[in-house]
């Protein structure tokens, strides 16, 4: 791996200075289900509702979402930190064992969905640009799914905060 750059090490740094909420983004299709957390969301409009999503093309998880092609993004609340460093690939845990807890809705939509998420925006993936290491997509909105007021989860300095 080369080594980053005096610029680099900067801009790392500065993000590190952006608050952004944590999500796990799900997908299930003919080629697999996966989830990964991801601060990389972004509003682009709401009409049509929109969003996009930026993920490291080096993830395992990278061409299963972007074959099965549909998403949902399920905004975690304050108390699901613990669910954030499963998906993040921190612990142990294989992705069929964070599937199997009893906190997912795989019925209501045909990917999974977090009952306990702040929000969860299901869609579809519509185009795609590739950006260095990481691939952007914009994702269309078909269904949203709210589910009351707590605070929320928030990736700040490098740690989670509550909100």
């Amino acid at each position: 791996m080369t080594p980053l750059s005096p610029t680099q090490l900067e801009f790392r740094s500065a993000m590190a200075k952006l608050p952004a909420a944590v999500n796990v983004v799900t997908t299930n299709g003919t080629h697999g289900r996966v989830g990964i957390t991801v601060s990389a969301v972004c509003s682009v409009t709401d009409e049509p509702p929109s969003v996009i999503i930026c993920l490291n093309k080096s993830s395992y998880t990278h061409d299963i979402f972007e074959a099965n092609g549909r998403v949902c993004i399920n905004v975690l609340s304050a108390d699901d930190e613990e669910l954030a460093l499963h998906f993040a690939g921190v612990t142990e845990v294989p992705m069929d064992a964070r599937f199997g807890w009893d906190r997912w809705d795989h019925h209501s939509e045909d990917v999974p969905v977090l009952r306990q998420s702040l929000v969860s925006l299901v869609g579809h993936i519509v185009q795609q640009s590739d950006c260095g290491s990481h691939s952007v997509w914009l994702v269309r909105i078909s269904r949203v799914l709210q589910r009351g007021e707590t605070e929320a989860l928030v990736y700040f300095q490098r740690r989670f905060h509550r909100v």
